[in-house]
């Protein structure tokens, strides 16, 4: 069939809007109407080449939800008609790593940034040419060919356009919190930036218990989505975080720390580290560059303040399992998805999501598929 698509063809070019040839599902795969997708800072990463080695061209979009409008043989738990959300992350349930309760690592995760599907093979040509799709989803298309495991069904109740929010940002902040950091009542955490990943963090925090939730973005007009979202402070910078978490825990310090920022430097581990109590923890899930090998740390308080830096994909979260869980917090009014939206799009105007979510305008973009 054919279909449109955003198609990144260089680094740091547009994206362009193509008609793209796609086949059917094979085994083990699921034809898929999206309906909508996140813009995540992810693809724009690839747009940069932060993430080195991604091959161009490729279909960009991991944030997807629709409806299943063909089934492949051998698929065993989806049919024709379910509402689904796409994960970034596939989640095979044989390796090591589901069986053992790690889904976001697992061993199809390795096809991620290559662009191929679960069987290394392309279902999708443009200008006559193979392109590869982001995660292995490739959602910035109104219709794809996915492997069943990275499709999680959801119920159909649930809005479509705020569901894609947990196939990356919401729920990789949620996790951030409550999974890395191990977020507990009564807790201290700082949350540096308040973009769609940040936001998730703040509710993570919030909903298990965080006493202060300092939140740190240098665009003051998210100061009050950050309060409706959960924080109980707001500044602008690393110095004034350091001095109003002093003065909150009386010198002690903060739990803990999540870089959630868009695009993660070398020097802001140490001030992170530098928030933070003895034995607390700094959460690196945002993304830098793979360049980047600049990190700027004292080793000695590491070993001395027993202080841990740990990294975060996708929150350490179980999709098959977590993606559920956090939409019945939605429809219960305890998590936050339709306040993390701040503006929808057409596939046409992909290019203005990116400069508005750039500029700082932006939670979170939502594309809203035609057919």
């Amino acid at each position: 069939m054919k279909t449109n698509a955003a198609v990144l063809w260089g680094l740091n070019e547009p994206w362009s809007i193509e008609e793209i040839d796609l086949d059917g599902p094979k085994e083990g795969e699921v034809l898929i109407s999206f309906e909508s997708t996140g813009l995540c800072h992810s693809d724009h990463h690839v747009v940069t080449g932060d993430f080195a080695g991604v091959p161009l061209p490729i279909i960009g979009g991991h944030e997807g939800a629709g409806i299943v409008a063909d089934v492949g043989p051998g698929v065993r738990d989806l049919k024709v008609g379910d509402h689904v959300v796409s994960s970034f992350l596939p989640a095979c349930g044989r390796c090591r790593w589901c069986a053992s309760g790690h889904q976001n690592l697992c061993d199809l995760g390795a096809l991620i940034l290559i662009g191929l599907q679960a069987d290394g093979t392309y279902r999708r040509k443009v200008r006559g040419q193979d392109v590869g799709v982001l995660s292995g989803v490739g959602s910035f298309s109104q219709y794809g060919t996915l492997s069943e495991a990275s499709v999680v069904k959801i119920d159909d109740d649930l809005p479509l356009a705020r569901a894609c929010l947990l196939g990356c940002g919401v729920m990789t902040g949620w996790g951030s919190a409550v999974n890395t950091a191990d977020v507990s009542p009564g807790d201290t955490v700082v949350i540096i930036g308040c973009g769609g990943i940040g936001s998730g963090a703040i509710q993570g925090a919030r909903l298990a218990g965080a006493e202060h939730i300092v939140v740190v973005d240098i665009v003051e007009t998210k100061r009050d989505m950050a309060f409706q979202f959960g924080a109980t402070h707001f500044v602008t910078s690393m110095p004034e975080a350091m001095e109003l978490v002093g003065e909150l825990t009386r010198g002690v310090m903060a739990d803990s720390a999540l870089l959630t920022m868009g695009v993660l430097e070398g020097q802001m581990i140490d001030e992170a580290l530098n928030i933070i109590r003895k034995g607390g923890a700094v959460v690196m899930t945002a993304i830098a560059s793979m360049a980047d090998v600049t990190p700027t740390l004292s080793m000695a308080m590491m070993t001395l303040f027993q202080k841990r830096l740990l990294g975060s994909l996708y929150g350490e979260a179980n999709p098959r399992a977590d993606i559920p869980r956090l939409l019945n917090l939605y429809r219960d009014g305890k998590l936050l998805l339709d306040e993390t939206v701040t503006a929808e799009y057409k596939l046409n105007d992909i290019n203005e999501g990116y400069d508005d979510m750039l500029a700082g305008r932006n939670i979170r973009g939502v594309v809203i598929h035609d057919h």
